[in-house]
């Protein structure tokens, strides 16, 4: 499913018009990626957390020339899938056995 399919299921099922629909996907996406990008801790019961790693700097190599390189320390994005959710796609595997 991508945005645009998510803002067509949300109308029909609501009954709010696309504009409408759209403007309320955005705004929960935008809050979303304000609350990462400051630090936060997203969870969404059933379905997984969202949180930033941290990574240090670290040595690293480039695979073309072989040379060593400096990597800066970065954040990154990390989803964790929630147990109700890792439970429903497994009977769905098992299901289809």
């Amino acid at each position: 499913m991508n945005k645009s399919e998510l803002i067509e299921l949300l109308a029909q099922k609501s009954g709010v018009s696309l504009h409408q629909s759209e403007e309320i996907v955005t705004l929960v996406i935008n809050k979303m990626r304000d609350t990462m990008a400051h630090g936060g801790r997203i969870e969404i019961r059933g379905f997984g957390s969202f949180v930033v790693k941290e990574y240090e700097a670290y040595q690293g190599r480039n695979p073309k020339t072989g040379e060593t390189i400096s990597v800066p320390p970065k954040k990154l994005p990390f989803f964790k899938v929630g147990k109700e959710l890792k439970e429903r796609i497994d009977s769905m595997d098992n299901q289809a056995a």
